[in-house]
């Protein structure tokens, strides 16, 4: 048993670490790049560090009416399953013999932690705006969850059903990158989009929309644990980018010529973020849903076919 807990946290430990670390890096540069495209300066490299240093020494005020142990939890859950998910991603990319069969649903499964987080923290805060942000984010889920199922099928049924992390990179080591196909690059284009609403980025932010709820689901959180709910949100911001390249654009290859090129890979979809955040509006609800529920869906769909007729 206490091999198994050794083992556990000599995992889940490195992974937290280096994917704060790139979660921060990420977070600079999407700041940065957004600065530019509004010709403005942008923050220095360490800003992110000190923003997030100054939250978590930060002391934080519970309201009288929430719901207490919820209210301290949910910061925590949204971290875990991020950091869980970081360091099966991780292993799947550097150590792709100890990855296991079915360790993608799992992924998936840990993903879904973030969102649920910022829902139930929402909620437990027991304020009225709060409510209505975490109300937005549920609705949200259930919208761009679907598309983003459709697009990972696509993977799915070109690979042969492959549900390892490690096959799938393998596989497209043989036969080319996901992406590279029509059906794949729908898949992608769709999964973009997706994700997107997962980081709950603009045009996407709809549980928090700072200039219509006031921060919506966050409103009654501060100190440490708004500080937990940031630091999580940068480790999606560089695991989201990377669980794309492993699925459409081959992962990262052996050597430093494989690194580099996997590194190439992931600045792209993750410009691409930036871009779509800086350049979009804000969408409203119902658009939103009707985005990934008609245009998404049926997008994943005809992608869908098309990777079953071999294209």
């Amino acid at each position: 048993m206490n091999m198994v807990r050794y083992g556990f946290w000599f995992l889940v430990f490195p992974g937290f670490a280096f994917s704060a670390l790139i979660g921060m890096l990420a977070s600079w540069a999407d700041r940065k790049l957004a600065a530019r495209i509004q010709y403005r300066q942008g923050p220095p490299l360490l800003q992110p560090f000190w923003d997030l240093r100054k939250l978590l020494s930060k002391e934080a005020v519970i309201p009288r009416s929430a719901s207490r142990s919820l209210f301290l939890l949910s910061p925590l859950l949204g971290l875990a399953g991020a950091t869980v998910a970081a360091s099966m991603l991780g292993v799947a990319a550097f150590w792709p013999g100890k990855s296991f069969v079915g360790d993608l649903i799992v992924l998936l499964y840990f993903l879904l932690f973030p969102g649920l987080s910022l829902m139930l923290g929402g909620l437990a805060s027991r304020n009225p705006i709060a409510a209505l942000g975490a109300a937005r984010e549920m609705k949200l889920i259930f919208s761009y969850e679907p598309a983003l199922l459709a697009a990972i099928s696509v993977v799915l049924v070109k690979t042969r059903g492959e549900l390892s992390l490690s096959n799938i990179v393998s596989w497209q080591a043989l036969h080319g990158p996901v992406a590279l196909s029509l059906s794949g690059g729908l898949a992608l284009l769709l999964a973009l989009f997706a994700v997107q609403a997962k980081l709950s980025a603009v045009p996407f932010d709809l549980a928090e929309a700072e200039t219509e709820l006031a921060s919506g689901v966050l409103i009654e959180y501060s100190g440490f644990l708004l500080g937990i709910f940031r630091l999580t949100r940068m480790i999606m911001l560089y695991l989201m980018p990377a669980f794309l390249v492993i699925l459409f654009l081959g992962g990262i290859g052996p050597g430093p010529v494989g690194i580099l090129l996997g590194l190439l890979k992931f600045f792209a979809l993750l410009a691409a973020f930036i871009l779509i955040r800086s350049l979009s509006p804000r969408l409203r609800t119902d658009q939103a849903i009707k985005l990934f529920w008609k245009g998404g869906l049926g997008l994943g769909l005809v992608a869908l076919a098309l990777a079953l007729w071999g294209w």
